[in-house]
Order: C-alpha cells, then sequence, then structure tokens
C-alpha cells in the first residue's frame, strides 16, 4: 500500500523523525510539534502498516539502507547533507542513483510511495551494490582529508 510511505514522507518533510525507542521497542517522534495534525490523523489508523515498514528494514544491511537514504533524498523526504554533498561532487554516482531508478521503473515501479524493494531485480541489485560501493570509497576519502 503506498499510503505509508505518503504519510511518512510528509512526517520526514516537516522536520520530525520516527525512529524505534530502544528502551520499548516502539516507535517514538522526534520534533513531533511539526507534523500538521492532518498528517498525524492519517497516520493514525495505519500505524500498523508504518510499523511494519519499519519492521522491515530492521535486518537490511549496507547497500540496502545507503541506496533508501539516497531515494528519500532524491524524492525530496528527507535531507542528508554528506550523501548530497557526494552525489552534487561525484557525477557518476549520481548517474548509478539514476539508473538504478530507471531499472526499477522497467520493472514496473511507477509510484515512489510504493516500496520499490517489490521492484528489485538482478540489474537493479547490480547497480545498488555499485552504488554501495562508491559510497563507501567517498566516505573512506572523505574520512582521510583527501
Amino acid at each position: 500500500m503506498t499510503e505509508k510511505l505518503r504519510v511518512l514522507s510528509l512526517i520526514w518533510k516537516s522536520g520530525a523523525e520516527i525512529y524505534r525507542d530502544p528502551s520499548d521497542g516502539r516507535l517514538a517522534l522526534k520534533n513531533a510539534s511539526q507534523i500538521p495534525p492532518a498528517v498525524l490523523q492519517a497516520a493514525e489508523p495505519i500505524f500498523g502498516q508504518i510499523d511494519k515498514w519499519y519492521k522491515s528494514w530492521e535486518s537490511a544491511v549496507g547497500p540496502d539502507v545507503t541506496i533508501r537514504k539516497a531515494l528519500h533524498l532524491f524524492c525530496g523526504w528527507q535531507t542528508n547533507e554528506k550523501m548530497s554533498d557526494w552525489l552534487c561532487k561525484d557525477e557518476e554516482s549520481l548517474s548509478i542513483l539514476y539508473d538504478w531508478t530507471v531499472a526499477l521503473t522497467l520493472n514496473d515501479w511507477l509510484d515512489i510511495y510504493e516500496d520499490y524493494r517489490l521492484y528489485e531485480n538482478e540489474k537493479s541489485n547490480e547497480l545498488k551494490a555499485r552504488f554501495y560501493e562508491r559510497a563507501v570509497s567517498w566516505s573512506s576519502k572523505s574520512k582521510g582529508g583527501q
């Protein structure tokens, strides 16, 4: 269902964050006062779906987390200054991200609010792996002061 990502994107764009509270394992909000009341009302009946989506990411590894963060940045849902800086300076990585979205589209992913993982295939996974390798390389170089 696309509604959960639509609502999550509105929450993220408001400047709030959703995270799993380590003390009780439940989802919690940071900066909840920034979320418009209508968005909170829309989230309430689909909270179970939102929680399920977060749980589906709990075992995600580097390539999956990195590409998800890039997609959220690309869609304007969340900010990520370091990733934005990298993609603005590394045109090849930005091109790989674009090619990844095209590969998903060719596999019928037509709605950014639909979980792209349902549309992954060998080509998109290959591009995701290349994107992650470049992210790791960029991160290593930037930490080394190069």
